[in-house]
């Protein structure tokens, strides 16, 4: 056994969200995935008799069972109609793990770990989805209560400030109530709160070589080095349910790649995250007295290169907010070419730097929601 799995702490049991195993599985939401299925893979065969067996099984225990197939292509499809993702080109190269035989909290811990490896892939990251059980009556499925499988600690002081992530302070005190020590650095990385289904839920450190860092430096101004900025390589969500036909499965840690505004012009550069563009600012000699020396914008293009620069110097995956634009128009006309809609929210699509000159600012979108799809987590 892994010495970090040694590492797995055993907490007081935490309650279950209300509501979570009453329901049983509409047929109609079934149905109409199904029938999805079978239209986009007309090779598959046997429509009727497969509406048959998932009407006997709903009736029988109250859901029904995908076949890996259907699983997979759910998971595809999902990203497929995320409407706040600019990243969907690639959806058909999501490579879907099926861990639905995974219950306990010490086996959802090992497989988030190798998802993480496989997705960090030496930095060649590659898009994976790991899906554990779903929730059926009167069985609840595990859940990884961090939103995504790599966060960074908020230290809270006496004087109100934080040292860390902002965003993550209720976790990490969380997290420190149940017995983890973190070193109270600004990038500490926080360990999995696991909860199985049944049993006592884990605390679980993740082992450093699965979580891949990079350094922030600038290709012009040596100093940036200095700020001791970084950040991880893999964006693995895990706070949402993928919802396949009536099917939850609250517990699928998925993940793409980063595109460097994500970082840039919003983990860094938030006030209520990072809020390094005064820093860098008065780095850089800027008068930061008066909005009109346009401060904030010429900090934020520079840490925008730099997280570009570090990331492609140490050879892991990266995008950057013009060539996704781009990609991301061409993935529309794909899905108007096969007939389909493609659903997106402007606030998101848009980037958060330079949006007027990507061309994803000037057009709307249809913003209707389908599924599959990613939803909040009850």
């Amino acid at each position: 056994m892994p010495t970090w799995i040694r590492s797995l702490r055993t907490l007081d049991a935490l309650p279950l969200p209300n509501n979570l195993i009453e329901r049983t599985t509409d047929y109609h939401e079934a149905e109409r995935f199904v029938r999805l299925f079978h239209t986009e893979h007309p090779k598959a065969g046997g429509l009727s008799a497969r509406l048959r067996d998932v009407a006997r099984e709903i009736a029988r225990r109250g859901s029904y069972t995908h076949t890996y197939e259907e699983l997979e292509f759910g998971a595809r499809v999902a990203w497929r109609n995320s409407n706040r993702c600019i990243g969907r080109l690639y959806w058909k190269s999501l490579k879907v793990r099926d861990r639905r035989r995974t219950t306990s909290a010490e086996g959802v811990a090992l497989e988030c770990v190798e998802h993480l490896r496989e997705a960090t892939n030496g930095g060649k990251v590659r898009p994976v989805i790991t899906v554990f059980p779903p929730d059926v009556p009167a069985r609840p499925a595990p859940r990884v209560l961090n939103e995504q499988l790599i966060r960074y600690a908020g230290y809270r002081q006496p004087d109100g400030s934080v040292v860390g992530d902002p965003r993550h302070v209720e976790l990490t005190e969380l997290v420190r109530s149940l017995g983890w020590r973190g070193e109270g650095g600004r990038f500490d990385v926080l360990p999995l709160v696991i909860r199985p289904g049944r049993g006592e839920p884990l605390l679980c450190n993740l082992p450093g070589d699965v979580v891949l860092e990079v350094p922030i430096e600038h290709p012009e101004f040596p100093w940036f080095a200095e700020l001791g900025l970084r950040w991880h390589a893999v964006p693995a969500i895990s706070g949402m349910c993928l919802e396949i036909g009536g099917i939850c499965y609250p517990c699928a840690p998925f993940n793409g790649w980063y595109m460097g505004a994500e970082i840039g012009a919003r983990n860094l550069a938030d006030t209520d995250r990072y809020d390094q563009l005064p820093v860098v600012a008065e780095r850089l000699g800027l008068d930061l007295s008066t909005d009109r020396s346009l401060w904030r914008d010429h900090a934020l293009v520079e840490l925008n290169v730099a997280v570009l620069h570090s990331f492609d110097k140490a050879g892991v995956t990266m995008t950057d907010h013009h060539t996704e634009s781009r990609r991301f128009l061409t993935h529309l006309r794909k899905e108007e070419k096969a007939g389909r809609a493609c659903p997106a929210d402007w606030s998101w699509i848009v980037p958060p730097i330079s949006g007027g000159a990507t061309p994803v600012f000037h057009r709307y979108y249809d913003d209707a929601v389908l599924k599959p799809n990613f939803v909040a987590r009850h």
